[in-house]
């Protein structure tokens, strides 16, 4: 008895010790985790901004959702009893469900004492509404057991349209598409609150001088257009299923301010569906094809080694380069045509010569040219994972004798569409490359926060002069060029066809479909890039067959939606030089097609190219010396010709 009185003693102390040291050693640990069991800072989640189109309608926006739980032990027995049947039916009206499926639900719920069991997910505010009302859980949280747990949600009112464009800022992800590059407009700032545990999981805030109200994120107004968006996604995704093509981008682009108005990115899933894959036009850098021979022909006049009027012999469709051939897609070639018409038709072997024969010596000039015109820069866009260009230097290990011929016709360089789309919005704003802008500007509810204007990065791209040429080109590429299948006497357009070769050294037989340019061709106002990778070439794979079509489609519903009507004088646009050369030429058709008269007129003064169409149009066949202008004519002005006469044009 001893023995146990003493156990019972030191017990008792080991007690008495454990209390002390709780109380005064650890007691202030202690007391900390009883504060935090009892309060804690929670956190108040800023509301995002909105996410507008050009025109004020949604393209992301956030909204509350609401989970519907039950707590089972909430409600007395005479409560549960007297309302769970009435509970059953009106949640199995709700959810389409038996009445019989909801009552063992619920009873099941309360014999197993479970607090938070399902009810429904992701509901609007006006379902939740609804639901509190129901039979039971009107009674509230206490006597009712309803839990409601509410969170925001982003929703994009277009769905699946523009889903990348509009993209996402999710935690832990990188930042994709509007969403992610403007998100430090769009996120706002959270707040932070006191809150006091008063039982069953349930917490009420209390005053605290800490508290921070959240800051709720500005609404961005973007350049995005969801008309033309529209347009241009249809237009697009009509076109991939016909080729079974793996994806394409369509880019409109604004020529005087570079605001994007529509950005259409298509991939092709396993299931064969298409739908937002990649933003293809900002990522994808690939070889251009035929729309980098614009390029070429600026970099050729600007330098003055060439005029539009310079002939080059085709040579039966087939040039060599250290064993390796071009060719022309037309078998034989063109026999000897002048620069202006082997870009309307695309030569390969022309604009080859071109290239080569002026620049093999010192092909530093070429590429420098290039460079001066921005080709070789990225855009800088807001939005992540624009791909980089690449346009090869003579200076460059990898550079060899192929490089010069094969950059001549867009093989060995590298753009996205979107950088394509830049350089030919240029030539259309008359040589000034601007920046293309994806955003007017931020606000606060009406209050204006930020506004953005264009920015410009090149005030010239190139003289006025080969603007003015190269525009009377690719409007001649749609009237009587590789796209004259695309030729509408109501609605001018401009633009150059592109088909590349994928793989090429592969022999692989894919492509790449494009088609680049601007409407209306008098008066530009819309640019518009298409690029199509990987058609059936049983169905087709040039670029006129294949992209083509949907910037037809595109421009003619646009343009039909926002009609030019205002005058433009022309002396304010045209230079006076081109508007007398214009004028003199329609003087002289207009008087022969009035007479019918098959007579040679004066040609001395006039363009190479309108002196051409004049004598090819009374059936007689030219011969061309020199470049420029016509200072003499083998007939003299006033002889009867036919389909047998050879008229020499002498130019300088």
């Amino acid at each position: 008895m001893y023995l146990i009185g003493a156990l019972f003693v030191v017990v008792a102390l080991l007690v008495v010790a454990q209390i002390v040291n709780i109380q005064f050693v650890e007691g202030d640990a202690y007391r900390a985790k009883a504060e935090q069991r009892v309060f804690r800072n929670d956190t108040i989640p800023s509301i995002r901004g909105n996410l507008y189109d050009t025109n004020g309608q949604l393209l992301a926006t956030s909204i509350s959702k609401y989970d519907i739980r039950f707590d089972a032990l909430a409600p007395s027995k005479s409560d549960f009893s007297d309302n769970v049947s009435l509970l059953a039916e009106a949640l199995g009206k709700k959810f389409n469900q038996s009445k019989s499926y909801y009552l063992q639900k619920l009873r099941k719920a309360h014999s197993n004492k479970n607090r938070y069991m399902l009810i429904a997910k992701n509901l609007n505010y006006s379902d939740y509404k609804e639901i509190r009302e129901f039979p039971l859980f009107e009674k509230g949280p206490y006597r009712g057991g309803l839990i409601v747990e509410q969170r925001i949600v982003r929703e994009h009112p277009l769905g699946k349209m523009a889903e990348r464009i509009v993209g996402y800022d999710r935690n832990g992800s990188a930042p994709v598409g509007l969403e992610g590059a403007f998100a430090h407009y769009l996120r706002g700032s959270d707040g932070v609150r006191l809150e006091q545990k008063i039982g069953k999981n349930q917490w009420k805030p209390i005053i605290s001088e800490n508290e921070i109200d959240p800051n709720d994120g500005y609404d961005v107004y973007t350049t995005i257009d969801v008309n033309m968006q529209d347009v241009a996604h249809h237009a697009l995704l009509e076109q991939l299923e016909y080729f079974e093509a793996d994806h394409g981008t369509a880019v409109v682009m604004e020529v005087a301010t570079g605001e994007i108005k529509a950005l259409s990115n298509l991939g092709r899933g396993e299931s064969g569906k298409y739908f937002e894959k990649r933003n293809y036009a900002v990522w994808e850098s690939h070889e251009p094809g035929s729309t980098f021979k614009l390029m070429s022909v600026i970099a050729a006049l600007e330098d003055k080694v060439v005029d539009t009027s310079t002939v080059f012999d085709t040579k039966g469709g087939k040039v060599s380069y250290y064993g390796r051939n071009v060719r022309d897609s037309k078998y034989g070639g063109y026999g000897k045509i002048t620069v202006a018409r082997a870009f309307e038709v695309s030569s390969n072997t022309a604009l080859v010569q071109m290239i080569h024969d002026n620049y093999k010596s010192n092909p530093d000039d070429y590429v420098d040219r290039l460079y001066s015109m921005n080709l070789n820069e990225k855009l800088n866009l807001p939005i992540k994972g624009e791909g980089r260009p690449i346009i090869p230097h003579p200076d460059d290990k990898q550079w060899s004798g192929l490089s010069l011929p094969w950059m001549s016709y867009g093989y060995g360089v590298s753009l996205t569409p979107l950088q394509t789309l830049t350089f030919y919005n240029a030539v259309a704003n008359n040589g000034i490359m601007v920046k293309p802008r994806l955003i007017r500007e931020v606000k606060s509810k009406e209050r204006l926060i930020e506004k953005f204007d264009r920015e410009i990065i090149n005030p010239a791209i190139c003289s006025q002069n080969t603007i003015d040429k190269v525009k009377v080109m690719m409007e001649n590429v749609v009237k009587r060029g590789t796209a004259d299948n695309l030729y509408s006497e109501n609605f001018s357009m401009a633009g150059k066809t592109g088909t590349c070769q994928v793989d090429y050294w592969k022999s692989s037989g894919n492509y790449i479909a494009s088609f680049a340019g601007y409407f209306p061709a008098d008066q530009p106002k819309y640019s518009c890039v298409v690029v199509v990778h990987r058609p059936n070439i049983k169905k087709g794979y040039y670029g006129n067959i294949v992209a083509g079509p949907v910037f037809k489609t595109i421009a003619q519903k646009i343009y039909a939606n926002n009609p030019l009507i205002d005058k433009v004088e022309i002396e304010n646009s045209v230079p006076t030089q081109i508007v007398k050369s214009n004028n003199n030429y329609l003087k002289k058709t207009h008087a022969q097609t009035e007479s019918g008269s098959k007579k040679i007129p004066n040609l001395i003064g006039m363009e190479a190219m309108d002196a051409i169409a004049i004598v090819e149009n009374l059936g007689a066949k030219v011969v061309l010396r020199g470049s420029g202008k016509v200072t003499a004519q083998s007939l003299k002005a006033g002889t009867e010709i036919s389909s047998t006469h050879k008229v020499t044009l002498t130019l300088l």
